[in-house]
């Protein structure tokens, strides 16, 4: 049985999932239409994209263990 700490951290994870997979479904066409203007402009979205993916669960993971 899972206690309240771990459900929820597992519906945090589940929302940060598929928030970052819908953003994923769509990052190709986002980065196509910035390569049209510049294609530095198209990586740098790409290389924050994966960053914001990390940064969020260091972030949480951070946060949780400062209650302990």
């Amino acid at each position: 049985m899972m206690d309240r700490d771990n459900r929820n951290a597992l519906i945090a994870a589940a929302w940060i999932m598929l928030l970052f997979g819908i953003a994923a479904f769509y990052l190709p066409t986002v980065m196509l239409a910035l390569g049209n203007v510049s294609t530095v402009l198209a990586g740098i979205v790409g290389i924050g994209f994966v960053l914001a993916f990390f940064l969020v669960f260091w972030l949480r993971g951070r946060s949780q263990n400062k209650g302990k």
